[in-house]
């Protein structure tokens, strides 16, 4: 059974997730979902009118929106390691999988965030109540927020009809460094978990997942 969100918490599927996180801080927009997906996410920005949007992690799936947003004067934050892939100073882009030349060559086409639109955060830092926290392996520079026991977790973890799993191993950077994470989010025992696809999370179905490779 797919646990609720909490009433402050919306889930948008725009191929990817996106939450709108809304606190007595402010409303933060996680993640923007895909090219594709533009006039929906100009509903949501117009509808729930966020304060800022924060990326979990550079790929085009999470990221697609992000410089539509910027040009819609929100403020677009990201941890630095994440920073030259949405500016365009690098091409590292793992789809599609096996074949990192057409994926540099996606990433030269696809919209970029302007520079002076993109703020850095960081792990441990607060963010309108949400605080950062490290989830590396799948980005190096990929986060996540917590709060009161709910995590987003960006693709740190990926829900599905048998639970929680990892992205294909193609799509991560350091695999072992995704098998690691998914140990921390173990440890930092939320109470749900906000994937970057599918439902959302018990710990327990993340505690399984994360069971599954002893020898990392």
């Amino acid at each position: 059974m797919t646990p609720p969100l909490p009433p402050s918490v919306r889930r948008f599927p725009l191929y990817a997730n996106v939450y709108l996180l809304d606190s007595p801080e402010g409303r933060l927009l996680v993640d923007t979902g895909t090219l594709a997906h533009l006039p929906r996410l100009a509903w949501v920005l117009a509808r729930f009118r966020p304060d800022a949007v924060v990326l979990t992690h550079h790929h085009i799936d999470h990221a697609g929106g992000a410089p539509f947003a910027a040009r819609r004067g929100l403020p677009v934050l990201a941890h630095a390691p994440e920073h030259p892939y949405l500016t365009g100073e690098a091409h590292d882009l793992p789809y599609p999988a096996g074949r990192p030349q057409v994926g540099r060559v996606v990433s030269r086409l696809h919209p970029k965030v302007p520079a002076g639109a993109l703020g850095s955060i960081r792990p441990g830092q607060q963010v309108m109540g949400w605080e950062v926290v490290a989830l590396p392996g799948h980005t190096p520079g990929q986060i996540g927020l917590l709060r009161g026991g709910v995590l987003v977790a960006g693709d740190a973890v990926v829900g599905g009809p048998a639970g929680a799993h990892l992205p294909r191993a193609a799509y991560n950077a350091d695999q072992q460094e995704a098998v690691r994470t998914l140990r921390r989010i173990v440890d930092l025992a939320p109470r749900l978990v906000l994937p970057g696809h599918g439902a959302p999370l018990t710990p327990e179905q993340v505690q399984r997942r994360a069971e599954r490779d002893p020898e990392a």
